[in-house]
């Protein structure tokens, strides 16, 4: 019978989100989370083979989060499913976070996570679906907020800025759905 494992595979998940919040995304290495979590170079290799590996779960992880804030959204309008978006962007602090948005740099680098990417932004934009006014005014905004979140990887947000583009992108929003 094998050892039971002393840290789990979302143990290691959670450090290593610390250790790209506090050092920054170039700060991961398998080695830095080893010595974070206080075990050997192997027991993390176990859990994660690469750092490619690990990149891909941390990124898995932010995803199944932010879609459980997002919750069921069969059934949404293009105007509501939008609000809903910016909302959760507005609170998620996974999705909030500079560094762990630079992680996606890593993680695109990737042919397979490409894939992956595309298919989830591709379902976003099916329920944004339609010639309305209003599923246009939402992929517009849509597009928008992720312009804005892949700017926090620039360091736009050092001074707060972020939240008030974020109001202006809601406003706007709100305001062309007004004039239908």
């Amino acid at each position: 019978m094998g050892r039971k494992p002393t840290i789990t595979r979302e143990r290691l998940l959670e450090i290593a989100e610390g250790i790209v919040r506090t050092e920054g995304a170039a700060g991961l290495t398998i080695d830095a989370l080893a010595r974070a979590a206080g075990i050997s170079k192997g027991g993390v290799q176990y859990s994660f083979s690469s750092k490619d590996d690990l990149v891909r779960a941390l990124i898995e992880r932010w995803t199944r989060q932010f879609d459980a804030l997002l919750g069921d959204m069969d059934g949404l309008s293009p105007a509501d499913l939008l609000r809903k978006y910016i909302k959760v962007m507005r609170s998620s602090q996974a999705a909030m976070n500079a560094k762990m948005a630079a992680l996606m740099i890593a993680y695109i680098q990737n042919p397979q996570n490409v894939i992956a990417t595309r298919q989830w932004y591709r379902s976003m934009f099916e329920r944004l679906g339609g010639a309305t006014n209003d599923a246009q005014a939402a992929r517009v905004a849509l597009l928008a907020v992720e312009g804005l979140f892949l700017l926090r990887i620039a360091g736009i947000d050092e001074d707060g800025e972020w939240s008030s583009f974020l109001d202006d992108v809601e406003r706007v929003f709100e305001r062309l759905l007004e004039t239908r």
